[in-house]
């Protein structure tokens, strides 16, 4: 039998920890969720947590600092408890359940679901019946009663499949003969329920490279129950999709990946559902976006020929599976809906957001960019779209970066550099007091080191300026934006590099797939931005340090997270569920990744803002009047 201890949380909590197990296990296993973005690894250095006393071991002490180590701070993910311990946990490596940004936005999921025309329409349907009970007289079999009271309803063509009818006889007796009858739209029977007190929710999730996103919804009027987010623990097994599709295939990993993302999306939804007192088998609907690799891997299929050329996909358009197959905490019977794919690198979450943003709609030639671990664009109008994807890494949703975080309240979302003094002015999401950096502040912080001259158009740290915010750290040259006697937030020349490179894949692949189709950036008449940060970009710095072409800001339109959207979109209707289908048809795309000029676009991107400084008139003008 293992040997149990305890570990006392200052509010006078105490979690139950089993010998063997490392504090991060430990306490997600009762629902504390702090951030390891590396999903474990002892690699980035966020699940910080405090020992107030007792005793411990550890593997490894990562990246701490001096400091931080001889004031008690441990990785969560790497020390074990040999005692009762007595532990803090710093805001910064907490993860919350109910994201306050995304509930704010409720209103703009109803009224976008009107605009589109949307009638509520889920993956089930539903049909109240109220069968007449056997007697001696009157004893054929449940089925066939049941079939009969469904023909009455005018309903033909039902199948009934063997798990159905294995509850059949004592689900129609514990209902009374009055019952709500669930199918599909292709007619397959799924559950009957008793017609009291019926509850009906659906769950929209993006399973994102870096991130996992999930809505609960109430199927009735569409509103937005609750959210959930966190890192996707297949982190631990590499950044991006090549090293997972790699440790899947070579290193027999699959099941290991899959088993990740589920038990993600499950430990999301277990709080959710305990603090709206709701049964999961009410959750009876759930639709999946997510891109090529993500959506392989949490159905269990191989993603080894999706790398290799000519880069095939087992699936694109996958059938309509149930929960027990996908092993979701929900009524098992649920049926699940996965947007389809493009092709191996551009995936369900981008047919998604074109769905959300409406381009496929409209007449003006419009660019779709979905800016996270991988970078996904489209070009295109109601007539045509031509799609790539070129990879961008994790840094803009926080991983890889010293002091990097997704867009939650503590996030560092905006900075001001006094070009003077170099003294910056932060804005912090929930006006709280900074706890990390997140997309939109990285590119801020940049655009103002650059423009006030303490890096370079390499992104180098010019040395030896009247300022103590320089200094040397332990990955070289760092720029201070705050601190507070115990900890600061810092940005470094690695992070800066980092962020380089990725805006520089991002330029590439919109000017090389523009020039594919004959067009230049000033015939693009809108661009739509997704993505995790895309809520707080400053589309002005974002030109200034080269990522986003130089056009007139109105051009430009932030979507934020559009996979999940387009995810909420199609579990409320079937007709938006046929819309994103035919997006997908409709898609041709490009692969950048055999094509020699795209090495040529990247190498002159990795500057700030371009080497071709004609590229950027409004930047050039003003690095002019400096």
């Amino acid at each position: 039998m293992s040997e149990k201890m305890f570990i006392r949380l200052p509010t006078g909590e105490t979690l139950e920890a089993v010998k063997g197990e490392n504090l991060l296990h430990a306490l997600k296993r009762h629902g504390v969720y702090l951030v390891a973005s590396c999903g474990g690894k002892g690699l980035c250095g966020k699940c910080r947590v405090n020992i107030i006393s007792g005793k411990y071991s550890i593997k490894s002490k990562g990246k701490l600092e001096p400091d931080e180590i001889s004031s008690g701070i441990v990785l969560a993910c790497q020390t074990y408890p040999e005692e009762e311990l007595i532990i803090d946990i710093p805001k910064e490596s907490k993860l919350v359940i109910g994201d306050i940004i995304e509930i704010s936005r409720a209103k703009y999921f109803s009224d976008l679901f009107r605009s589109l025309n949307g009638k509520i329409s889920p993956l089930l349907r539903w049909v109240t019946l109220e069968i007449t009970p056997p007697t001696l007289n009157n004893n054929i079999g449940d089925l066939e009663r049941l079939k009969k009271a469904i023909e009455e309803k005018g309903i033909k063509g039902m199948s009934f499949p063997h798990e159905f009818i294995t509850t059949l006889a004592d689900s129609l007796r514990d209902a009374e003969w009055k019952v709500n009858f669930a199918y599909t739209d292709d007619h397959k029977a799924i559950f009957i329920s008793s017609i009291k007190d019926k509850k009906s929710y659906g769950v929209a999730v993006d399973i994102g490279t870096t991130t996992v996103v999930v809505y609960l919804v109430d199927m009735k009027d569409g509103s937005l129950v609750d959210v959930g987010s966190t890192y996707n623990s297949q982190i631990r097994y590499g950044d991006d999709v090549i090293t997972r599709i790699i440790y899947a295939t070579e290193s027999g990993g699959l099941d290991d990946l899959r088993d990740k993302v589920v038990n993600d999306i499950n430990n999301l939804l277990r709080p959710i559902i305990e603090r709206h007192s709701i049964e999961p088998e009410d959750i009876e609907s759930a639709v999946i976006s997510g891109n090529t690799t993500m959506s392989h891997l949490f159905w269990g299929l191989n993603p080894a020929y999706i790398r290799e050329e000519p880069y095939t996909p087992a699936l694109n358009t996958f059938p309509l599976w149930d929960a027990e197959t996908a092993k979701l905490d929900i009524n098992l019977r649920s049926p699940l809906y996965t947007l389809p794919c493009v092709s191996s690198y551009v995936g369900g979450d981008i047919v998604a957001g074109l769905l959300a943003s409406k381009m496929h709609r409209n007449d003006e030639i419009s660019l779709f960019m979905d800016i996270g671990t991988n970078g996904e664009i489209v070009i295109g109008n109601k007539e045509w779209l031509i799609t790539s994807a070129c990879s961008a890494g994790p840094c803009f949703e926080g991983s890889g970066i010293r002091h990097g975080m997704r867009a939650t309240n503590g996030a560092i979302e905006a900075v001001k550099i006094d070009q003077r003094t170099l003294e910056p002015v932060l804005s912090v999401i929930g006006n709280s007091k900074p706890i990390g950096i997140c997309g939109s502040g990285m590119i801020d912080a940049i655009t103002e080191l650059f423009l006030s001259g303490v890096i370079d158009q390499k992104g180098k740290f010019l040395m030896g300026l009247d300022t103590e915010r320089v200094r040397g750290g332990i990955e070289g040259p760092e720029f201070v934006f705050s601190s507070d006697g115990q900890r600061d937030i810092v940005l470094t020349e690695v992070d800066i590099e980092n962020i380089i490179r990725a805006k520089a894949a991002i330029y590439a692949g919109i000017s090389l797939l523009l020039k594919k189709v004959g067009f230049t950036h000033s015939d693009v008449e809108r661009i739509y931005i997704a993505g995790g940060f895309g809520n707080y970009l400053n589309i002005d710095k974002a030109v200034i340090i080269g990522m986003l072409p130089d056009l007139p800001k109105e051009r430009f339109i932030l979507l934020g997270n559009a996979s999940i959207v387009g995810a909420y979109l199609c579990l409320m209707s079937e007709n938006m569920r046929k819309e994103a289908e035919e997006i997908a048809q409709k898609m041709t795309n490009i692969e950048l990744s055999v094509s020699r000029r795209f090495m040529d676009e990247y190498l002159s991107a990795l500057f700030l803002p371009h080497t071709d400084i004609g590229l950027f008139p409004t930047v050039g003008k003003l690095l002019r009047n400096k």
